[in-house]
This record gives C-alpha cells, sequence and structure tokens, in this order.
C-alpha cells in the first residue's frame, strides 16, 4: 500500500557560529500520515532537544512550544529514527508546505554526520512541495506564493488547532493536499478575494524561517 505523510518542521533559531553555517536548528516534527485514498489515518508528534541554538521567548510564543517540551526529549538523530520507527512499512512519499522542511533536515544531519539510511534517502529524494501546486490550481491566483495560512483559509479548509504547531500544521496540510489532489481546479474563499490584493498579500507569504531570520536580525 502507498501512504503520504506530510511533514511540518518547527524549529529554533542559532546564532551564526563558525561550526554550524545554518541558522535554524529543528526542536519539532509534526506530521499526518495518509492512506492511498488520502485519507487520514495517523499523527504524529515528536519533540527534538536542540544541541546548538536554544528556544527563545519569540519562537515559545510563536509554536506553544515550551522549555519543558524540550527538556528531556531526544536529539535530533533518535527523534528521526523515531519518526521513521513510526511510518508504515511500504512505499512512502513526503510531502511539505513549501520546501524549506526537507532542505533543514537535510542540512542539520548533513551538518552533524549522522547517516541517513536507504529508507529515508529515497522519501527525501521523492518529496514533494505542494505550496507550488497551490498556486497552480487556484483559479486566478494573485501571485506565485501563498502562506499556508493563507492557502487554507482561501480554499476553504477549516483548520483545526493553532498555526505553527508542527501537528497542526501537517494536519491542516494533509487537508489540503487531499483537496487538490480532488479537484482540478481550486477556487478562491469569495470572503478571501474580496478582502486581499496584491500589495496586501504579498506581505503574508512569510514562514517560519523568515520569522526566524527576523529574529536573529535583531539580536
Amino acid at each position: 500500500m502507498k501512504y503520504y505523510v506530510v511533514v511540518d518542521l518547527e524549529m529554533c533559531s542559532v546564532p551564526p557560529k563558525k561550526t554550524y553555517r545554518y541558522k535554524h536548528e529543528i526542536i519539532q516534527i509534526g506530521a499526518a500520515l495518509m492512506n492511498e485514498n488520502l485519507e487520514i489515518v495517523d499523527k504524529y508528534s515528536g519533540f527534538v532537544k536542540p544541541e546548538i541554538g536554544a528556544l527563545d521567548d519569540f519562537i515559545s510564543k510563536l509554536t506553544g512550544i515550551t522549555s519543558k517540551d524540550l527538556k528531556d526529549a531526544p536529539h535530533v538523530e533518535q527523534a528521526v529514527k523515531d519518526f521513521m520507527a513510526w511510518l508504515p512499512e511500504g512505499e512512502v512519499v513526503a510531502i511539505s508546505w513549501s520546501i524549506t522542511d526537507k532542505k533543514q533536515l537535510q542540512n542539520e544531519l548533513e551538518l552533524k554526520n549522522i547517516p541517513i539510511d536507504e529508507r529515508l534517502e529515497r522519501i527525501l529524494d521523492t518529496w514533494v512541495d505542494c505550496q507550488p501546486m497551490f498556486t497552480d490550481k487556484i483559479k486566478n491566483a494573485s501571485r506565485k506564493r501563498y502562506s499556508l495560512e493563507e492557502a487554507l483559509v482561501a480554499a476553504d479548509i477549516i483548520t483545526e488547532g493553532r498555526a505553527h504547531d508542527g501537528l497542526n500544521d501537517a494536519y491542516n496540510t494533509a487537508l489540503l493536499y487531499a483537496k487538490m489532489q480532488r479537484e482540478d481546479e481550486l477556487v478562491l474563499n469569495s470572503y478571501y478575494e474580496s478582502a486581499h490584493d496584491d500589495s496586501e498579500s504579498e506581505s503574508l507569504s512569510f514562514g517560519l524561517g523568515d520569522l526566524l531570520d527576523s529574529a536573529l536580525l535583531k539580536d
């Protein structure tokens, strides 16, 4: 049986260090598992203890993640093993909103000299970015990129939970992906369309990585 796993990573910021050239470090792996009929059959959430960066007030308030959540959490190597062990046997296609999460996972494992096994390598090789898919599907798209929050509202998806929680974002992205696969064309929610013009919506297209970069610049 073929499965689809929608992945959403939450990250903390890492102060500039010569020994760690990336700006972010994973602190949560959230996922929603869909069967071949695009029905959500399971959910996953695992916290990850950062080794170089640290959880600050900005990220804690944004994600709802606390120091207590991370205190006894595994480091990323074990956290990824736990996540991979949760996945069912058979073919699994990973999906995310934007390609940022895939790159973060690859870069962090590489930089920390953590080996990537054959199954994870296959998942990374076939990873699907569904953000541009939304732009292709939406009728009369006003621009090339939408944030996840915008896309969910624009596509009439009734969301669950708060944004920037890895599990909630993965679950809501799974709902959106399933809708995009089932419908040849998406029509913008009329309320969304009337409330946004090009200049206003452009400012809403930032993701967590953009927010983290802005926070680092303020330090």
